[in-house]
């Protein structure tokens, strides 16, 4: 193991989850006798001091027993308690977006069964969810909401496989990741994608610019959505209107990306911004810049988040009710029933208000 000491992570916590690691593979198996500090010592180039604080972590979260004069040794966690009644939810940040929302549809169906949230903010990154993957593994959950950050699909599977190594039930909400068979609540968002921009066009609309990012499945289907209604209707896909960034939400960059797209307003008529977050930034630049929506350029976005100060045409995902439903399946998981992987797709609709001007 090589400690990465330009990393931000501590290097204590970099030893505690190589050592999970090497736990959860089978490179220590139950009963073994982990290295010694000594030898930790010298794999690691650590300070002895650093490897006994990532060593008590582990005992503290019930992966190791010390025994008196013989050394640390792995604990069997395989069998973890069935009166369990916490279920950890991971969502990228409880103050914005339709997180909040959604955390209330978990929280109120986990309150009907008798169970209690651990809430964790992500803020969408790596690295801090793996701070919250073992928060909730030395919680001893029973079972976990996870919506995977802005990582890599093999990253995100990894996340997945540490709960399920421990027995830990995982249900994905909203977004889902490829390779990687297990139970998952989202929305349809290819057919979202393709009606709302159906809508458009049968608004008269032909010109029509889109901005979100592949980072994530979600948006990566409003795109294709996006693509098979223009060619349906007949609709050349031009690249030159496409913004598809490749990493997560940025305030900064995509102000960026809609300052570009509303200096082409006389090339376009409409613009299908990938979350209603990314319409906001287009209302507030299109006020400073002079334009008019929908007089000069039409927006729709997705979520139906509840502004109150833009009248945005949007298609409605039912935030509250995938809350509701990824407990539910948590919930059956925890109790038990062992089908195989679950996807529960629900339906949104379009929410038609003013934002949108008819060229017909």
């Amino acid at each position: 193991m090589i400690i990465d000491r330009n990393s931000p992570v501590p290097q204590y916590f970099q030893l505690q989850t190589w050592l999970i690691e090497q736990i959860e593979q089978g490179v220590f198996k139950t009963n073994d006798k982990i290295p010694t500090e000594e030898e930790l010592a010298e794999i690691t180039g650590l300070a002895r001091a650093t490897i006994r604080q990532a060593v008590q972590n582990l005992v503290n979260m019930g992966y190791l027993e010390r025994k008196r004069r013989l050394g640390t040794f792995v604990i069997n966690n395989e069998a973890k308690s069935e009166t369990r009644t916490i279920v950890g939810l991971l969502v990228p940040d409880i103050r914005s977006g339709y997180a909040p929302e959604l955390a209330r549809g978990v929280e109120d169906e986990a309150a009907k069964n008798k169970h209690s949230l651990i809430l964790c903010d992500t803020d969408d990154l790596y690295v801090k969810t793996e701070f919250h993957v073992n928060r909730l593994l030395e919680n001893s959950v029973a079972g976990v909401i996870l919506m995977p950050p802005a990582a890599t699909d093999e990253q995100n599977q990894k996340i997945v496989t540490r709960f399920l190594n421990n027995n830990i039930p995982v249900v994905l909400v909203d977004r889902i990741i490829p390779g990687i068979e297990i139970d998952y609540v989202t929305t349809n968002n290819f057919e979202g994608g393709y009606e709302i921009t159906e809508y458009l066009i049968k608004k008269g609309h032909r010109k029509i610019g889109i901005v979100l990012s592949t980072l994530f499945s979600t948006e990566r289907d409003r795109l294709e959505g996006y693509k098979k209604a223009l060619t349906d209707h007949g609709i050349p896909i031009d690249p030159d209107i496409i913004i598809a960034d490749s990493g997560p939400f940025i305030q900064n960059r995509y102000f960026k990306y809609a300052r570009t797209l509303l200096k082409k307003r006389n090339d376009l008529s409409a613009i299908f911004a990938g979350h209603d977050r990314i319409a906001l930034i287009f209302y507030s630049l299109a006020k400073e810049m002079g334009v008019s929506i929908p007089g000069d350029i039409s927006i729709v976005g997705y979520d139906d988040l509840h502004f109150t100060t833009i009248p945005l045409t949007t298609m409605h995902q039912p935030i509250y009710e995938m809350g509701q439903e990824s407990m539910k399946l948590i919930m059956s998981r925890i109790n038990g029933e062992d089908k195989g992987p679950r996807d529960i797709v629900l339906k949104s609709h379009i929410v038609e208000r003013e934002s949108v001007d008819s060229l017909v």
